[in-house]
């Protein structure tokens, strides 16, 4: 299967949003799409729960999500969804965004999503006659090479929350490297690709500078564990020092 559509020679670049999780895949998407000259990367976007104001399933507050596309230099769209969220709205919400952008001349969106073939065939499924076609940078690529290359190609993540069914919960907070990856379980996704664990992207070659924050509490919520990070800016340097959960990330 193809990770393009057929493309014809032409000078015209596609205009392309990016569906931006704030993670390490959605990330290494945006520097591989940079370096394809057929495509215009025009923004990103990202769906929000506006009840709690954060990433839906990453838990990453809207404030560092501004702050990575800010460094991306690319304009952000939020799709805020409501919660809970039946699939029936949320395909409203998504479906509502489409025909926002098309006024844009988005022809493209580009997702993150490595293998599994029925989400991809959702994507596909519900793209179909809006005139938005869906792309797949990563598609195919094996995830245990591409674990590796994201970091050695300057890639810093560190994740945010964990499905403890599926990895030790030690790896909350954790941040993605190699040491990362020879701790995994065999059993478990270097990439995380069956949901094991989700991530922030705090730097690497698709960002202008490091963003910056704090480690924050870790707790149990709805059957996983979320890893908090804290803007640095919104935390004073007497409660970091103060607060053993206030420590700074570091790679």
């Amino acid at each position: 299967m193809k990770v393009w559509p057929s493309l014809t020679h032409t000078l015209i670049r596609k205009r392309t949003l990016l569906s931006w999780s704030s993670g390490k895949d959605s990330a290494w998407s945006l520097h591989m799409l940079r370096q394809d000259p057929r495509v215009d990367v025009a923004g990103l976007f990202c769906t929000v729960n506006q009840a709690f104001e954060r990433v839906v399933m990453h838990g990453v507050r809207v404030a560092l999500l501004q702050q990575q596309a800010a460094s991306t230099g690319l304009p952000l769209h939020i799709i805020r969804i409501p919660y809970p969220c039946s699939n029936s709205r949320y395909a409203s919400a998504m479906t509502a965004f489409i025909d926002s952008v098309r006024k844009e001349n988005i022809e493209y969106f580009a997702f993150g999503d490595l293998f599994l073939e029925d989400v991809r065939k959702y994507r596909e499924d519900h793209l179909k006659g809006t005139g938005i076609t869906p792309v797949f940078p990563l598609w195919g690529i094996p995830a245990s090479a591409l674990a590796r290359e994201m970091i050695a190609g300057g890639l810093k993540a560190v994740t945010t929350c964990i499905d403890p069914k599926r990895i030790p919960d030690r790896f909350a907070g954790r941040i993605y490297n190699t040491s990362f990856l020879d701790d995994l379980p065999d059993d478990v996704d270097p990439c995380g690709e069956y949901g094991e664990f989700h991530t922030f992207s705090f730097d690497g070659p698709m960002f202008e500078q490091p963003v910056d924050f704090i480690l924050g509490k870790t707790v149990h919520r709805d059957g996983f564990i979320f890893t908090d990070l804290l803007p640095r800016d919104t935390v004073s340097p007497q409660t970091a020092e103060s607060n053993h959960e206030g420590k700074p990330c570091v790679s």
